[in-house]
């Protein structure tokens, strides 16, 4: 974290004293639940959920039920009703940090819930512009930094969501293909609480001197949290992953990776590589770790995908 001791705006946990932090929590999930939730070469554990999500799982409960004390106050100062308005969730960090199994483990804790929410999940790969545009504006080697969103169709699906609409729709976004799907969405209506997870899902952009920009992604979040890991332990997931999907997905004749799966394991392993040094680390470092300031929770990972500290912003 940037800052160290009295100066700084969070409070630090190691595992064991995040851990004590459960209370009564209890565990909803079992090993057949995280054999289904867990992403490629991320073996997630339920010692992990127990000292590491449980406690978040009552952090966030108690977030949503103060939210939801300040929402019926407002309404009654406002003296009219409105919609159900959603807990929104964002979800940052590096590609191969794990950001997915999180995702899908936070949403079947909280849905497990004594009240059952309704919990829904989007990533922002949906938003993406289609890989025809990219290629057209010569941003292909840029896809999962800023520019290669569609910003505004991200900000009016969330101002939707937050304003309580129903029926509200996101495009879909297949990773076999590697681009987003022509004339496919996906419908979220009414959901308690919506995880939004992506790379730079707390991504700011120059403040107008006018005052007149648009809203930041994160303005529509209640709650936010950056997963982390040093530098060479993400490089070493993303190779990792990358030559296990040679033996699987690759190997799909209508995988946009379909190549990958033909060469040698030497030239696989130069290439992700390469697409690590020259994408996705510098998008690590231009874009998606400078907002990890700006996240309420920070989870860092150890080399063997345990979190080793939990960093809480003081309130």
């Amino acid at each position: 974290m940037p800052f160290s001791g009295e100066t700084s705006p969070y409070r630090r946990f190691d595992r064991e004293g995040w851990a004590s932090l459960r209370a009564d929590m209890p565990l909803t999930l079992d090993e057949a639940d995280l054999m289904r939730l867990r992403g490629l070469n991320d073996p997630i554990n339920l010692e992990e959920v127990v000292k590491i999500y449980l406690p978040l799982s009552r952090l966030l409960s108690l977030y949503v039920e103060a939210i939801q004390g300040l929402f019926h106050v407002t309404k009654k100062f406002l003296g009219g009703d409105g919609p159900k308005v959603p807990f929104v969730i964002g979800l940052a960090g590096s590609v191969a940090v794990g950001k997915s199994t999180t995702a899908r483990i936070l949403k079947a804790l909280l849905s497990r819930w004594g009240s059952s929410p309704k919990v829904d999940l989007v990533t922002t790969d949906g938003f993406l512009y289609p890989n025809a545009v990219l290629q057209r504006e010569g941003l292909m080697r840029r896809k999962g930094f800023p520019e290669s969103y569609d910003l505004p169709a991200l900000l009016d699906f969330l101002a939707a969501i937050k304003a309580g609409r129903g029926a509200v729709t996101a495009p879909l976004y297949s990773h076999l293909v590697y681009d987003v799907v022509p004339d496919e969405t996906i419908t979220i209506d009414r959901p308690d609480i919506l995880i939004l997870e992506g790379l730079n899902v707390l991504q700011t952009s120059k403040l107008p001197k006018n005052g007149q920009g648009l809203p930041f992604v994160s303005d529509f979040f209640d709650f936010s949290i950056y997963l982390d890991a040093d530098d060479d332990i993400l490089k070493g997931w993303y190779v990792d992953r990358f030559m296990s999907l040679r033996h699987t997905a690759f190997r799909n004749p209508e995988s946009y990776f379909h190549r990958y799966a033909q060469v040698s394991a030497e030239e696989a392993r130069r290439i992700a590589l390469d697409l690590w040094t020259n994408i996705n680390l510098v998008n690590l470092h231009e874009s998606i770790r400078p907002t990890r300031p700006r996240a309420d929770l920070v989870l860092t990972k150890g080399a063997d995908h345990r979190i080793v500290s939990v960093d809480l912003r003081k309130l």
